[in-house]
């Protein structure tokens, strides 16, 4: 049975000579070389543990999070806090989520001033200010209401009010949202002592955590900004008939995310319905991003040490950047040209160069005209100016010749034609770099129909032959490398656009050329007719060839990652974090 990745004749020396170097790095002793030769020589094939293969230059070190795991992080946090401060584990939550989790301004605040702390996060009710009474004015002698005041009254004279308890139990409660009174209502308050019914503080709590996704749920009397605690949230929506599990979840994944989103080192995957996280500490800082590109994987395909359901585990992996607002991998190009480029494909600014290369201004007062007719003798509607189409002067000075310009030498005519020449020429680089782009998009949207018909081949693979379902795989593993190289192709060409010329983008589109090539060649074999008697030899020219690209993808991304350490790369536009483009760089 062949092997499942081969490489070509052109490949196999370079490709055996890179693996003797990663083999040998000349670290490893004798010892350990004798007893892992002798371990492959007892068990054999059948049971080979690949090596775990060392980062490469365009990878990043990154950890995927699962929720739980977050809250682990969380918890620590809170006992940190209350080990410090001395509060209790609810109050110690709700200050580090006032302050964004920032654990050294909290203590530094809190023990500056901790009843300001305590007010400003919903914790304590601040105290009204107090007023000092008015001293009373001296008088030569008592009047008869201050005498009554200071006589004693007897005791058995004395009136005997009833106890406040007594009150409360004697009269029935009326909620002041609903106005319910019945005797099965369920009073729930804060300790602001605003009591209302325990429905309508499900109703409350519903509509903020699942609405609003409000993680500091405030009490619901007018005016009163006390912040309702996680146990009182949780009693609340778990206790009695009416248990909302639903709304509770969705209450622990509002804290997990404001936890994530005030950590600059986590990132919560921007997929739908997806609830893991990434945490990247070496891409948080906005200067990294100029020497890297962090794409990360959420792990949506399992993440060791958590439960997963078998529907994720064979899912697809969740791809995306952690240092910007792209959704998907968008190397070998940084984020500040990948927000750049997209924008410029998003906005309306080649609208307005088509405009310069189809129209012309009026020279007098400059409203845009296009040229409807074969006359070059133009007459604005506006302002009724007369000139020449072609070199934009004015039309008296051609004489009588309605159809020859014979002023091609006139300095304001030759001003207007070059502005219209660079301007013409920019839109067509434009559109050049953008078909392409915009082509290996759509060809990387129909890699799914491209994949339904692959399985439909595997299986005709296997009635025909005898391969089995796993020795039929190379199809598969042959459609996700050319789903992630035409990733790569589309954005190289994103890169391609700004970079300066010279000999560094010379020898990137060689390399994108190769890959691209290689790519087309690989689609071309995976759409190509299946024959019963040369089916031993597709599945060798597949593997050759994905072996190939796979090769070919990686020197692109490796080239262009070594390339932004060394600081090789220079643009012919301004970008974030990189010098400015010298003059002679601009195309």
């Amino acid at each position: 049975m062949p092997p499942k990745y081969a490489i070509s004749d052109e490949e196999e020396e370079d490709y055996y000579i890179d693996d003797d170097e990663d083999m040998i790095d000349g670290t490893q002793d004798d010892d350990s070389d004798d007893v892992d030769m002798s371990e492959e020589d007892t068990y054999g094939d059948d049971f080979h543990v690949t090596p775990q293969s060392k980062r490469k230059g365009y990878e990043i070190d990154y950890e995927s999070l699962s929720q739980s795991a977050v809250k682990v992080s969380m918890a620590t946090d809170v006992d940190h806090i209350c080990g410090i401060l001395g509060v209790d584990a609810g109050t110690a939550a709700l200050l580090l989520r006032h302050l964004s989790w920032n654990k050294e301004r909290l203590i530094e605040k809190y023990m500056d001033n901790p009843t300001k702390v305590l007010v400003a996060a919903g914790i304590a009710i601040a105290e009204p200010p107090t007023i000092a009474p008015a001293a009373p004015a001296r008088s030569s002698r008592p009047t008869r209401w201050t005498s009554k005041l200071l006589v004693a009254p007897s005791s058995s004279k004395s009136p005997k009010l009833a106890p406040t308890k007594a009150k409360l139990v004697t009269t029935p409660f009326v909620c002041p949202i609903c106005f319910d009174d019945g005797p099965d209502l369920s009073p729930r308050a804060l300790t602001c002592d605003h009591v209302f019914c325990s429905a309508c503080w499900c109703a409350y709590l519903a509509s903020k955590l699942n609405d609003e996704a409000e993680h500091a749920v405030r009490c619901m009397a007018e005016g009163c900004a006390l912040v309702a605690p996680d146990d009182f949230i949780g009693t609340t929506l778990l206790n009695g008939e009416m248990e909302d599990k639903a709304t509770w979840a969705r209450f622990q994944e509002l804290l997990v995310r404001h936890f994530v989103a005030s950590n600059p080192n986590l990132k919560y995957c921007p997929y739908p319905e997806c609830t893991n996280t990434v945490s990247c500490p070496s891409a948080a800082g906005k200067s990294s991003l100029t020497t890297v590109v962090p794409i990360v994987s959420c792990g949506a395909r399992g993440i060791p040490g958590a439960s997963q359901s078998k529907e994720k585990e064979s899912g697809k992996e969740h791809k995306f950047c952690f240092g910007c607002s792209v959704e998907s991998d968008h190397r070998p190009v940084v984020c500040g040209v990948a927000k750049m480029w997209l924008k410029k494909c998003r906005d309306d600014s080649e609208t307005a160069n088509w405009i310069k290369s189809n129209t012309k201004e009026c020279p007098k007062c400059q409203s845009t005209i296009e040229k409807n007719g074969g006359c070059n003798h133009m007459t604005c509607k506006k302002c009724k100016h007369e000139f020449c189409w072609v070199c934009m002067g004015p039309w008296q000075e051609h004489g009588t010749a309605w159809y020859n310009c014979n002023r091609f030498d006139e300095k304001d005519g030759q001003q207007a034609r070059d502005a219209q020449s660079l301007s013409r020429a920019s839109l067509e680089r434009y559109l050049h770099y953008y078909n392409r782009w915009a082509n290996h998009e759509q060809s990387a949207k129909l890699s799914i129909e491209l994949y339904s018909k692959t399985e439909k081949k595997m299986e005709d693979m296997q009635l025909t032959s005898s391969l089995t379902w796993i020795e039929v795989q190379f199809m598969r593993t042959a459609v996700e490398v050319l789903g992630t190289c035409r990733t790569t192709l589309k954005w190289t060409y994103a890169m391609a656009y700004y970079l300066a010329r010279g000999n560094e983008k010379e020898i990137f589109e060689d390399n994108q050329r190769d890959l691209e090539r290689a790519v087309e060649d690989l689609n071309e074999l995976l759409e190509s007719p299946i024959e019963p008697e040369a089916i031993a030899e597709l599945r060798q020219k597949v593997t050759d060839k994905t072996v190939y690209v796979q090769k070919r993808n990686e020197i692109v991304l490796e080239d262009t990652a070594l390339g932004f350490l060394e600081g090789r790369w220079k643009w012919n536009v301004t970008v974030d974090g990189f010098d400015a483009p010298e003059r002679g760089e601009f195309e």
